[in-house]
């Protein structure tokens, strides 16, 4: 947010330096990204009169102009179309420096002499506006010194707001924190008002459909304004905070919302059919056109402020076209609500439609503080546009807010701290940031946490106000007292770990992946449509559609890192991932969490040097690797059996991993298929094991049975067999001899 510092002395009495100011907000929390000075270079620049315009005798998009200071006249070649005779502008005169080190000299544009420049905010170093030169108000006085009628010079410093500090989004949120850090005293805006002797019920009413949504709407009525430019000294201020001007009554609730920090809304009254606003949920599927002229289609679960008919306005988020202010618009409906911040939210998400109300709405605005920003509203829109004030407000307030009430230790903060603060010291910081105490005394402080303070909630929220103010600087450093003990793992975790250190011996690499995947990854992978990996958890409020569900297998992941290296030049890979897949259960709130082992290898088998053959690792290395972990885990029984119905697996070279009658997981070469989507080159041995299941298979630990009694007799046998024959099946074969001295 951008804070104007002479907006800020409205407020509260600033007495230092643009940099000290900002250190200081920095320290209390707002930090302070930047500090920009405007009306730099602009103290040769005058308010001067276009006396005469006429078109450029040699150049049709040029004009001559005859431009006065008060004390002489000056011929001025323009290139802008936005003056006319008469208008009273922005004059660098020869010799003027403007910002940028940019000197003004006699120029001879297309065989004219001008004497000067009529200037735009963007050639002043004042915004970024450049279709235009500056055009003043009518009445200002010729001669004057530029920077006496804007203002200038100002210092804006930017902030960088936490979501958590809605307060901070305003000028009196800021010099709110100001007067708790220096002790000054808090200058509130007037709000006082002067009303007509007719009565606002009689004009209009407001009812509440959806009171879960909406808590509070008030409305003022302002009859016989007249819309126009708003005050130089208003378009000024809007702007640097960044915000363009429009129209005096709309800059009114722009002015207040940057100034209070609430969001209001002007209606045009005579635009609301059956004189009446209606709070109420939308229609699914309604559409509706926003005042950026676009339209949207609106959900049941989107709140809309509606007249006697229909729309006129999403709530908390933008007005709509149909009601909008313009200068056939004579009188308004001032209107100033609380909206429930999670359903402003998500309507703001949903509708791809981000505003400066928005963006208060779904922090958390005041409730209470509404009525304040209303009252200095209508106050503004008669001082800037005329008319007359109804009399009465529309406060309708179905659910009245309860202030919270705290209670502060007042010894739990040297405790917290490991800083002494007195009872009194501790109040006076609470009441600085406006946080009314209740009671007091020497142990114990009771405060009503104001509206305007969403994130006050706990004994421990205080104690850091009180640390803000006191100064973190003035807190000790010292060692804490304890020893720490390292704690102690929990569940199967050593077992996870041990996993992870045995791929790593194998000359694995671990890879650490998202959980979250695209949904399309199991049509990438050639899962079948009744794979009960298909069945996947989906994410409520995903990033995008790539990470919109949560896996059931590790696989894709593996051959995404493993693309991602060959197209770099990586091409020998050895990666494993030991972590989650989750699985949803019907009638379960929760999925079920398995934790998993995968491996992926590819590439040479052995380092590229002058004597190494060029062998590319196949299946049977990644049994290799499987078998290591398994027999130091102590997993025993272990068969593998081909399996050429594993869809994303080429036939012949893959296999379904078992123990003690369970499947422990799948293992084999990667179908040529798959390989061409992930921009691979075969062999790629891959495998998956739930370490669940193969927990259950490992060996209990039993006694030492001594040493063997005979020496070892190797014989190495050739067998020939058909060629469809598994190794696994000759060793069942042998084993089912039940031969005691055989291993």
């Amino acid at each position: 947010m951008n804070i104007s510092i002479n907006w800020l002395k409205d407020y509260v009495d600033i007495e230092e330096t643009p940099q000290e100011l900002a250190d200081m907000l920095t320290m209390a929390g707002l930090e302070a990204a930047s500090i920009t000075e405007l009306g730099e270079g602009c103290d040769d620049i005058v308010v001067a009169q276009i006396l005469k315009k006429e078109q450029h005798p040699n150049a049709d998009r040029l004009s001559l102009c005859q431009v006065t200071d008060g004390e002489e006249t000056y011929p001025i070649v323009c290139g802008a179309t936005n003056m006319v005779e008469g208008d009273k502008v922005a004059l660098a005169r020869v010799g003027s420096v403007l910002p940028g080190n940019f000197k003004i000299k006699k120029a001879k544009l297309r065989g004219v002499e001008s004497h000067g420049m009529m200037c735009s905010e963007r050639e002043l170093g004042l915004s970024d506006e450049h279709a235009g030169i500056i055009v003043l108000p009518g009445d200002t006085p010729v001669g004057t010194k530029l920077t006496d009628v804007l203002g200038l010079p100002d210092t804006v410093i930017e902030v960088e707001i936490t979501p958590n500090r809605p307060d901070w989004l305003s000028v009196i949120g800021v010099a709110r924190e100001i007067c708790a850090n220096t002790g000054r005293k808090l200058k509130m805006p007037p709000i006082e008002l002067s009303e007509g002797e007719e009565a606002i019920s009689d004009m209009a009413s407001v009812e509440i459909n959806a009171a879960d949504l909406c808590h509070r709407y008030t409305a003022r009525f302002i009859k016989g304004v007249k819309v126009g430019p708003s005050p130089l000294w208003m378009q000024n201020r809007l702007k640097a905070a960044g915000v363009r001007p429009i129209s005096n009554v709309v800059d009114v609730t722009n002015y207040v919302l940057m100034e209070l920090g609430h969001p209001l809304h002007a209606f045009d009254f005579n635009k609301l059919r059956g004189g009446k606003i209606i709070v109420q949920r939308a229609k699914e599927g309604e559409k509706f056109t926003t005042l950026d002229e676009q339209a949207r289609i609106l959900s049941a679960d989107n709140l809309m402020i509606c007249d006697g008919e229909g729309s006129v306005g999403v709530a908390g988020v933008m007005g709509g076209l149909n009601s909008e202010v313009s200068e056939e618009t004579v009188d308004v409906l001032l209107e100033a609500a609380y909206f429930f911040p999670p359903n402003i939210r998500s309507t703001a998400k949903a509708l791809g439609l981000s505003t400066e109300a928005s963006y208060r709405f779904e922090r958390g605005a005041d409730i209470d503080g509404l009525v304040t920003a209303l009252e200095r509203a209508a106050r503004l829109i008669v001082e800037t546009s005329g008319g007359t004030v109804l009399k009465g407000m529309i406060d309708n307030y179905p659910n009245p807010h309860e202030k919270k009430k705290i209670t502060l230790r007042v010894p739990r903060i040297l405790k917290v701290l490991g800083l002494e603060v007195a009872s009194e010291r501790a109040v006076k910081c609470l009441s600085d940031l406006g946080i009314e105490v209740v009671e007091a005394d020497e142990n114990r402080i009771v405060i009503e946490a104001p509206t305007h303070r969403v994130d006050i909630e706990r004994e421990i929220d205080l104690i850091e106000e009180i640390a803000r103010i006191v100064g973190y600087n003035n807190i000790p450093s010292t060692l804490p007292r304890i020893s720490i003990q390292p704690g102690v793992p929990a569940g199967d975790r050593p077992l996870y770990e041990k996993c992870r250190d045995l791929l790593a011996a194998a000359g694995l690499s671990e890879i650490v992946t998202y959980s979250f995947i695209d949904p399309e990854d199991d049509n990438r992978i050639g899962l079948s449509e009744d794979s009960p990996l298909r069945a996947k958890v989906k994410i409520q409020n995903p990033l995008g559609v790539e990470t919109s569900v949560l896996r059931t297998t590790l696989l894709p992941s593996l051959l995404r890192v493993a693309g991602n290296n060959v197209r770099r030049g990586n091409k020998d890979l050895k990666l494993f991932e030991v972590c989650k897949t989750f699985h949803p259960v019907s009638g379960a709130p929760l999925p079920e969490e398995h934790i998993r082992m995968a491996g992926l290898l590819t590439g040479s088998r052995e380092p590229l040097t002058w004597w190494a053959k060029q062998d590319r690792l196949d299946f049977f290395d990644g049994k290799g690797v499987v078998e290591r972990v398994f027999s130091a885990l102590g997993v025993s029984g272990v068969s593998y059996s081909k399996d050429d119905e594993i869809s994303f697996l080429q036939p012949g070279r893959a296999a379904a991993i078992s123990a003690g009658g369970a499947t422990l997981g799948w293992l084999g070469e990667i179908h040529p298929d798959l390989l061409d989507q992930y921009e691979l080159t075969g062999p790629v041995v891959a495998f998956e094991l739930s370490l669940q299941e193969a927990v259950k298979a490992i060996s209990e630990v039993g006694n030492f049975p001594g040493l063997a009694k005979f020496p070892p007799s190797e014989r190495d046998l050739a067998l020939l067999t058909r060629e469809d024959l598994t190794f696994q099946e000759v060793k069942e074969t042998i084993l089912s001899l039940n031969l005691e001295l055989l291993k």
